[in-house]
């Protein structure tokens, strides 16, 4: 019988207010690829920084080899051979891969001084031998691609001699191509004995790269499977402890005539040319491209937080000026970024802080004090509608799921009573639990005569969601497409359209 490289039994870890890991366990054999799945709060992050370094266990014991260890912080993980790869890199842009790659372990000449460069980069270029990757050591971290960037991190892991590596969220950036590279790399580092924590929202990834699947549900451990003998619908229900209802096209309401929004010859620089549509009252309206078509773009103009060279923008059939993002507000516009963490919410800050964040003006007294039993109400009442979980609104926001911080972000535009709502891949790194709750959410907010334009690169999601579809490649729009035409096809066709 194969030997465990990880074993982790009966592990156990409180926060304030928070049971976060309950008699929770895990198993990784050499040359595995192990997918660990579950909502976001169940846990999966936890038990990984526990066995990285990042927190302790409060009981439960972790066996590395067959032999117990201790694990006090990330150093003694990485010395034993355990290393991770973040969601978010953690490199030096300004700094050569081969500088990344060994920064405060590089060689040194014989006048100790000095570094040696060349040995540096001849050390780096035999790491890529090993890894079949084509890349030169001498190149800047800033002058790759996110896909790059994710191998310099792999081959990091990989100086360290690393026998377990834990990937988090690796595909979230990734163009198709990109990923069949990575998983070339995964592929060999598993033939080479390397066990490997897979960790992915992607349940299509499962069957195409993982051994075997290990599911957590709030803070327990649920099963273990083989993943050759488990479907993916199967996996989903031991996630979210109940059937999940994979809906193909979007609830049927009757869309309004009236045109809440109008972008007319929208210009800036080679992302944004020559774009306009329309948005009408109650309707969801889909933006879809590859990644660099220039969505996001089009989204940060409109909300002011990048300047228009050109065009026109018109909300209730009045021409408007929005030249910053408090214009964009005041003309009841909200914007839910890509990236949550760092322009949607203040992550040291409490959830009824961060909801009432667009709105602290309408909290204030006469006497011009904040009045924070209003805040505190309003924030339990959104946290109450759009069922965050959270221990109190008093939590940390840092310390909540990816998609309960979503929720914070879209109960703060609704403070505001935003009228017009962009939500830019509002499920990026959220699991299908929490997707169908955004979906419904959504759903709501429509059926209430908001107005959405959602952002998405996931294609079944846009078809579900999308009363129509605007399609873009290279910056501009090239096809629009209504809910009963739109398929993946025809979205594919336009979105490689020149």
């Amino acid at each position: 019988m194969q030997h465990a490289l990880v074993q982790m039994e009966g592990i156990e870890k409180r926060f304030p207010g928070v049971h976060a890991l309950n008699q929770c366990r895990f198993e990784l054999l050499p040359g595995e690829v192990h997918a660990l799945v579950g909502e976001n709060g169940a846990g999966k992050s936890t038990m990984m920084k526990i066995l990285t370094g990042v927190y302790q266990k409060d009981e439960g014991t972790i066996r590395y080899k067959g032999n117990e260890v201790d694990i006090p912080h990330t150093k003694a993980a990485q010395n034993i051979g355990i290393s991770i790869i973040h969601q978010e890199l953690h490199l030096m842009p300004d700094l050569t891969v081969a500088q990344n790659i060994f920064i405060g372990r590089e060689p040194r000449k014989k006048v100790r001084l000095f570094l040696d460069e060349e040995a540096l980069n001849n050390q780096t270029q035999q790491l890529f031998e090993r890894m079949n990757l084509q890349m030169d050591p001498r190149t800047k971290v800033a002058d790759l691609t996110v896909a790059k960037q994710q191998m310099v991190e792999i081959a990091k892991a990989l100086s360290f001699n690393s026998e377990v590596l834990i990937m988090d969220e690796p595909t979230a950036a990734l163009t198709d191509a990109e990923i069949d590279d990575l998983f070339r790399i995964i592929k060999q580092l598993r033939a080479n004995g390397v066990g490997i924590v897979y960790i992915s929202h992607r349940m299509d990834e499962l069957r195409r790269i993982t051994d075997r699947i290990t599911v957590m549900r709030d803070g327990c451990y649920i099963d273990t499977v083989s993943t050759k003998d488990v479907t993916i619908d199967q996996i989903i229900a031991m996630m979210v402890g109940r059937e999940i209802q994979n809906a193909t096209k979007p609830f049927i309401e009757k869309v309004s005539d009236v045109n809440v929004l109008e972008v007319k010859n929208l210009n800036r620089g080679s992302m944004v040319k020559n774009v306009s549509f329309h948005l009408k009252k109650g309707e969801i309206l889909g933006f879809a491209g590859l990644m660099g078509a220039g969505r996001t773009e089009v989204a940060r103009a409109i909300f002011g937080a990048d300047p228009c060279e050109s065009g026109e923008i018109w909300i209730h059939e009045q021409q408007v000026s929005i030249r910053n993002t408090n214009d964009a507000v005041k003309h009841g516009i909200g914007y839910l970024s890509e990236d949550r963490k760092q322009y949607g919410l203040l992550l040291e800050m409490d959830v009824k802080k961060n909801i009432a964040l667009a709105t602290y003006n309408h909290f204030k007294s006469n006497f011009g004090f904040m009045n924070d039993s209003r805040i505190r109400q309003n924030a339990e009442h959104y946290a109450e509608t759009l069922r965050i979980k959270t221990p109190s609104v008093d939590q940390t926001v840092k310390n909540l799921s990816g998609g309960n911080q979503q929720k914070v972000v879209i109960g703060k535009w609704l403070t505001r009573d935003c009228q017009i709502l962009i939500f830019d891949e509002p499920t990026r790194g959220i699991d299908v639990g929490a997707k169908t709750e955004i979906y419904r959410l959504l759903e709501d907010l429509a059926a209430q005569g908001k107005s959405i334009i959602m952002i998405s690169s996931e294609l079944p999601e846009v078809l579900r969601m999308s009363h129509r579809i605007m399609v873009m490649c290279e910056g501009k729009i090239t096809g629009e497409l209504s809910s009963e035409e739109a398929t993946q096809e025809n979205i594919m066709k336009f979105a490689t359209a020149r």
